[in-house]
Formats: structure tokens, sequence, C-alpha cells
């Protein structure tokens, strides 16, 4: 048996094996998790499955170190914030990552440098290429091909004659650690947001006030590494019963400003009236969109630098630097900041809000 086999095959082969349902909610949330942390390295992420991701780190060296640091980094947070082991395979391709991924696995990291993938690549076995079935290694091994290294060696047009003009031509090139694939995301960028389960469901209104406050804060933070901005902020909330609600907004101009995010959240939450019910999930989302440079800000009707907009703007960029130099949390908003001695509580219902 192996991954991916249907339940009904796995059975055939073993009678008396015994099946746990599955918790495709629990799956979700803990992807939602790990590819939140993946944006928080870079916004060119790429998702391959539910668990698998490709992620190009090009433009995070300079800040983030070395891919061997980065890749180190990613699995230290992934274990921190959600318990799970993290594989990672760093190299020059997305070919050459993905197998450097697998052969990682369980729990591991393996960086293949440019100059070093031949020599990984060749002494492995054709069918360790990405998409070599067991159909295409058996045509190959009739001519004697077993090694991605012999593959390497045989003549293209051999190749092309044995498995057709463009399998031949793919293999060719996998063979000599060619793709010239780049890291794009599965469909076009048209909302970045946020959400998190509580650990408890939550009858307190002032908790949830300060969750949307810190989702706006990371909300805001991925805009602008992404150097985008939206006009419309979104509001969502799962209660107890499971039952699920959203609300938007649609600002006067895009934003990438935590507080103008925080307050928008706010206000929908506000609107809501009295909690009935206690609250289990909340999720802010940023939607339409823009290139932020291409944003012009309207004047302020105060008309001068003390704007509290300008103000806002100022202090949230330099969190942005503070962060890229000491770490994200560095600094954070006094109202998020929890006493050492202060241990979260779930009041009853009815408190005020």
């Amino acid at each position: 048996m192996h991954s991916a086999m249907p339940v009904a095959r796995a059975l055939q082969l073993c009678p008396h094996a015994i099946v746990l349902p599955g918790h495709r909610e629990k799956y979700t949330h803990y992807s939602g998790e790990v590819m939140r942390i993946f944006r928080d390295v870079t916004p060119l992420v790429e998702p391959l499955s539910i668990d698998e991701a490709f992620l190009d780190v090009a433009g995070a060296r300079r800040l983030l170190g070395s891919p061997s640091t980065i890749g180190a980094a990613v699995r230290a947070r992934v274990l921190a914030e959600t318990g799970l082991t993290c594989s990672v395979g760093a190299a020059s391709t997305k070919f050459i990552a993905k197998m450097a991924s697998g052969r990682a696995k369980p729990d591991g990291m393996l960086v293949i440098p440019a100059a070093a993938t031949l020599d990984f690549l060749h002494p492995l076995p054709i069918s360790a290429l990405w998409g070599v079935g067991a159909t295409t290694a058996d045509a190959l091994a009739r001519l004697g091909i077993r090694t991605v290294g012999d593959l390497a060696a045989t003549p293209l047009a051999t190749l092309k004659n044995r498995v057709g003009e463009a399998g031949g031509q793919k293999l060719h090139d996998l063979s000599l650690g060619i793709d010239t694939r780049s890291v794009v995301t599965s469909r076009t960028e048209k909302s970045i947001g946020h959400e998190m389960t509580f650990e408890h469901d939550v009858a307190d209104a002032r908790q949830v006030r300060l969750e949307l406050l810190r989702q706006s804060d990371q909300v805001a933070v991925r805009l602008r590494r992404a150097g985008l901005a939206g006009k419309t902020v979104a509001l969502k909330l799962r209660f107890t019963d499971f039952s699920t609600i959203s609300r938007s907004r649609t600002l006067s101009e895009p934003t990438d400003l935590a507080q103008t995010i925080s307050d928008a959240a706010r206000d929908l939450f506000d609107a809501l009236g009295p909690m009935v019910q206690r609250v289990r999930l909340i999720g802010v989302r940023v939607e339409n969109l823009v290139d932020a440079s291409a944003v012009v800000h309207q004047p302020s009707l105060w008309a001068d630098e003390s704007a509290p907009a300008d103000g806002w703007r100022d202090a949230e960029v330099t969190v942005d630097r503070v962060a890229e130099k000491f770490g994200h949390g560095a600094v954070k908003r006094a109202s998020l900041v929890r006493p050492a001695r202060e241990h979260p509580q779930t009041p009853p219902l009815g408190n005020d809000r």
C-alpha cells in the first residue's frame, strides 16, 4: 500500500486494515496555516496540493538569508505554530526542488546547489523523474536506460523515436536539470486575508475585537510585502453551531494600512449587534486588490502633515522596517501585549460589548 491509493484497493490488499475517518475541516485549517507561513516569507507561492507548495525566495534572500537559512526557519516556524513536521527541498529549479523535498522526507531538508545538480540527479533511477511512470520506465529500460545519467547520455533523436517528440524533449531536458518554469500562483491574487480558529469558543466581544486588530496587522503586512492595496474589507465569523456569516465594506480608496482595515472590520462586527453565540472562527480579508504604487491617496480633510492617516502610514512602515531587522513581533501594539500574569478566560454569554 502507498499514499494516494484508493481505499477500496487498499482493503483488497489488506482486508483487515483499520480505516480511520478523515477530518477535512482540520486538514484545511492546518493547510491554510502552513500556506500563511509560506506567504509570510514570499508572496510567490504556488500550491501543489493541500500540503505542498513551491516558493520563489530569490527576492527574500537579501533580507532572510541563504536558501538553507530560509528553509530551516520555515521548518522551525511550521513546527512551532502548527506542531507539524515539514520537509524542504531547495534548488535552482522547481523540478529539482521537488525531488530534493521528496528525498528529505519525512522530516528533513536537502539543499542542491546549482553546480551540484547533475551530481545529485544522474545516479538516480529514471523512475525518480517527475512524470515517469511504470510504462515509460519500462520503455526506456528496453533501451538500456536505467538511471538519469543513462538518459542524459542517450541521443535526443533516440528518445523522441521511443516516447514521442514532446516526451523525448521533456525527458532530455529533465535529465540535464533543465526546467524553465517559474513559480506562479495557482490563480491571480484576488484577495489577501487571514483567519483563525480559537482554541476555545469565545463569548467576549473585546477578545474578538483584539483578534480583528491582530489579523488586520497581519493582512496589512502581507499587502505591503506584495505591493498591493485593496478597496474592500471582509469579515468572516463562524459560531459554535458552525453557522458562518460574512460581511464586507467598500472603502473610499484602496488601502494597505492595518488601522484602516481594522476600523472597517470592527465596524462590521459592531453592526451585528449583541453576541448571542460564542465565536469559533474569525477572519479578516481585503479584496479588490490593485497595485499599491498606482494608488493616489486623496488629501485628508485635515490638510496638513499631522493627518491621522499619514501618521498611521509612517508608524506601520516603521514597524515593517523593525520587523525586517529584528523579526516579526519585535514591535506590536500595546493593546495586543498580554501581561504575563493574565490567563485567558471565556466569560459567560451576555457580557456587555
